[in-house]
């Protein structure tokens, strides 16, 4: 089955065909951070605008590169949330109409899942089951996973999430937006010792593997108050031990769910999963500790329609679709 994936829960508008749920044939990303980053961030209204000129042109050059006329797909999948509601509605309304159209069965996908789901889209592929730390914008969730649409949430952030931690600690240092991957480039040039931040790991039987990572970006910006400097070595060394303590509750987490479930094998996904010492730590301590770890390609860790068109291909194996009275969530559900 060749299936077209829309993506636009974001800042990102994306458009993609899979085959039978594993094989790309393409891939087109909209970016919009020039667009955003004078702003520090992402702004709804300017967002779902440009999702709105980037649509016809994104989906139109998926379908050239794969080519894959219209008339000769199987079925239509795109993000119906969680996101920004006037983003998501761009990308829903398109494929609904899209779909309606040409008389193709089409379903709309929870993004989070989508995102779990890149795993399969590259080699190696975990088997089931498996436990998923998904670190996506303003997600952290950890899950046990079954099948490719069977997921039980184990526990999730009660705050802001290590994405939104990222953000908001570049933002308050001035290195500018998406401020993950500022943070990653920087932390390289400093001592992750250096400035020990604090780790809230939430114990107790209802809090083992929820996160929280509110009190560490308030102890950053105390540091900052009260350790004037300047300088990019001094920046240096506070992004990289404010890294350390968001990677060190995420692999304890990760690592202690999948001993708690008795997998043998543990994913990492999401747009935090491009982190280059948070890739290189799972590998090394998993291995450590007997764990299999499978992490998707850098490409396929951010927003992007591939992910949806593979999850929207075991949805439709499956026959679910979806209606024309359907419509998009803001918030997670599941």
């Amino acid at each position: 089955m060749n299936i077209l994936g829309i993506e636009s829960s974001c800042d990102e508008t994306a458009a993609a065909v899979v085959s039978d749920g594993a094989t790309i044939r393409s891939s087109v990303i909209a970016s919009q951070v020039a667009d955003h980053h004078p702003y520090g961030g992402v702004v709804p209204e300017l967002a779902s605008r440009k999702h709105m000129e980037a649509i016809v042109p994104v989906v139109a050059q998926a379908l050239r590169e794969a080519d894959i006329p219209g008339d000769q797909l199987d079925g239509v999948a795109v993000t119906r949330g969680p996101g920004l509601i006037g983003s998501l509605l761009v990308g829903f309304m398109f494929a609904k109409a899209y779909a309606y159209a040409r008389g193709l069965p089409w379903v709309g996908v929870n993004h989070l899942e989508a995102h779990i789901n890149s795993v399969f889209l590259a080699e190696p592929c975990p088997r089931f089951p498996f436990v998923a730390l998904l670190v996506s914008g303003g997600h952290t969730s950890l899950y046990h996973v079954t099948g490719h649409t069977a997921l039980e949430l184990l526990g999730q952030t009660r705050d802001d999430a290590a994405g939104e931690a990222f953000d908001k600690v570049a933002k308050l240092l001035g290195l500018g937006y998406p401020g993950g991957r500022a943070i990653d480039e920087m932390s390289r040039e400093g001592d992750p010792q250096r400035i020990k931040f604090p780790r809230a790991m939430l114990k107790g039987p209802k809090a083992e593997f929820d996160f929280s990572f509110s009190g560490l970006k308030t102890s950053v910006r105390r540091y900052v108050e009260t350790h004037p400097g300047e300088g990019r070595q001094w920046m240096a060394h506070i992004v990289a031990g404010f890294q350390e303590a968001v990677l060190d509750v995420l692999l304890h987490k990760l690592l202690e769910a999948g001993k708690s479930r008795q997998c043998k094998r543990v994913v990492l996904a999401g747009g935090v999963a491009a982190n280059s010492r948070l890739r290189a730590r799972l590998r090394e301590e998993a291995a450590a500790q007997g764990l299999q770890a499978f992490i998707p390609p850098i490409e396929l860790c951010g927003d992007n329609a591939a992910m949806i068109a593979g999850t929207g291909f075991y949805y439709l194996q499956a026959g679910h679709t979806a209606g024309l009275g359907d419509d998009v969530f803001s918030r997670n559900r599941f």
